[in-house]
């Protein structure tokens, strides 16, 4: 794995206060813009959008944009709070697109993913208790199974799929 030094990395909060600081009027918004298919997969997705300006704002002249997402469950702070992190790093992206990235363009908060070597995890239920339908049904079965899923997550699948069509696998 590259070494690297956390030290070296603005954190998202370090940007935010660089940029009020150079842009007192400035605006970073943000729009959830997640999907009902995003939700089926138990992910989040947000744009932020940089305005250097109250002006820029109220002409919808954003200068820089940002995307992110983050899944249910995948790492400690992602069990509560999926959403919000992901606000937080399509923040930062944005920011790094309109100049504030410093001598590095990842966040402090991205680099700590990586030297944990965090890859997200699936949170079955999750999708599970998002979808209602038999094909959404039948794809998660088959990720589940090629993710190496539990059997108690793949019955809980089967079951689900059973209750929707009125049959059971074992009919």
């Amino acid at each position: 794995m590259a070494q690297f030094n956390l030290a070296e990395y603005e954190t998202v909060a370090e940007r935010i206060a660089r940029f009020y600081k150079d842009r007192p009027d400035g605006r970073l918004i943000t729009r959830n813009i997640t999907t009902s298919q995003d939700r089926q997969i138990s992910t989040w997705v947000v744009q932020a959008y940089v305005y250097f300006s109250a002006e820029d704002q109220e002409k919808n002249l954003a200068k820089a944009t940002g995307l992110a997402f983050e899944i249910d469950g995948a790492g400690m702070a992602n069990k509560t709070s999926a959403l919000e992190n992901a606000e937080t790093s399509a923040i930062g992206r944005a920011l790094a697109n309109a100049g504030y990235s410093g001598d590095k363009r990842a966040t402090r908060e991205e680099m700590s993913k990586v030297k944990r070597d965090v890859t997200p995890a699936r949170n079955w239920q999750a999708a599970l208790d998002n979808i209602n339908d038999i094909e959404g049904l039948r794809s998660l079965y088959l990720e589940a199974k090629q993710g190496k899923a539990s059997t108690a997550i793949l019955e809980a699948i089967k079951g689900k799929a059973d209750g929707i069509t009125g049959v059971t696998a074992n009919s």
